[in-house]
């Protein structure tokens, strides 16, 4: 299980040995904006810079993928995640779709 988070986007892991590969694994989810949150963006947009409440949704749903992911490694007996990704994906006008991937491998140390 993956109790410290051993979790990179390369292919390796400085100071481990991979000895078992346990495939794809993926957290996703998909989120919409309400119409409040539609409304207070559209003010921040009048003002330019930073647009704070989407900038907070999408940091909410990418942790919400990224955590799944997490559970799916945890699932598989992987003790590290290599080559991990992000992918969005608009599945209609105002909702999408955020995969977090990478393959689950078990590691020990050097």
């Amino acid at each position: 299980m993956i109790d410290q988070q051993l979790i990179t986007t390369s292919n390796t892991l400085e100071g481990y040995r991979i000895i078992k590969h346990l495939g794809i694994i993926r957290g996703i989810t998909v989120r919409s904006r309400s119409i409040f949150g539609n409304i207070a963006g559209g003010f921040q947009t009048l003002f330019g810079g930073k647009i704070s409440i989407y900038a907070e949704l999408c940091e909410k749903t990418r942790e919400e993928a990224y955590q799944l992911m997490v559970q799916h490694a945890n699932e598989r007996g992987a003790n590290a995640i290599i080559n991990m990704r992000y992918d969005a994906n608009e599945v209609m006008n105002g909702v999408t779709e955020v995969l977090a991937y990478g393959t689950a491998v078990v590691v020990e140390k050097i």
